[in-house]
Parts: C-alpha cells; structure tokens; sequence
C-alpha cells in the first residue's frame, strides 16, 4: 500500500472522529488551551482537566469520557491520569499533521 494511501487512511479516522458535534467541540476546546499565534505552548501548560473540559456541553461524564476515548484512539488527543484527574491535550505534532494535509 502507498504512503499516500496509509495517510488518506490515518485522516480519515481522525475525521471520523470529528465528524460528532461533542467530539469536534472538545477537540476545539482543547486546542484553545494552546497559547493564541502559535500551535501549542509547552506540553503542560495546554493540558485540560476533563472536568473542565466537560462544562457547559450537557453530557453525562461517561459519555464525555466515551468521546475522549475516541479523540484519543484516533491519535488526535493524549491522555494522562494524575491521581483522581485525568489530563487531556492535542499532541502540537497532530496540528502540524493536519495543517501540513490542508496545506500540501
């Protein structure tokens, strides 16, 4: 299989992905954690508790915790659990990624 191929294949899981409302809004949520006029700041700074992140989009956690697998199994976002919180951000690869498949 062809390298364009295998990456046609990869984006289109990412966008399948986003193509759910609440997916598509954490997703844009966790990219707003970034630094504004650059992709992303230092890893730690752009990492959003789950709780947070949640607020305001009228989910039951376990489905925000569903659509964060998701995100997270299509490589689109990275987890990581600290004690009783789990900390979520979009890896600045992936942006660069993305970017790199708008802009050929």
């Amino acid at each position: 299989m062809s390298k364009s191929k295998i990456s046609t294949r990869h984006f289109a899981g990412q966008f399948k992905a986003l193509s759910n409302e609440h997916r598509l809004t954490l997703f844009h949520r966790l990219m707003s954690c970034c630094e504004p006029g650059t992709r992303c700041c230092t890893e730690e700074a752009a990492r959003c508790c789950v709780g947070e992140l949640g607020e305001g989009l009228g989910i039951a956690p376990s489905t925000l915790s569903h659509h964060l697998k998701e995100l997270n199994r299509a490589g689109l976002v990275r987890m990581e659990r600290r004690g009783k919180k789990v900390e979520c951000w979009v890896d600045p690869g992936v942006l660069e990624q993305l970017s790199a498949f708008f802009n050929p």
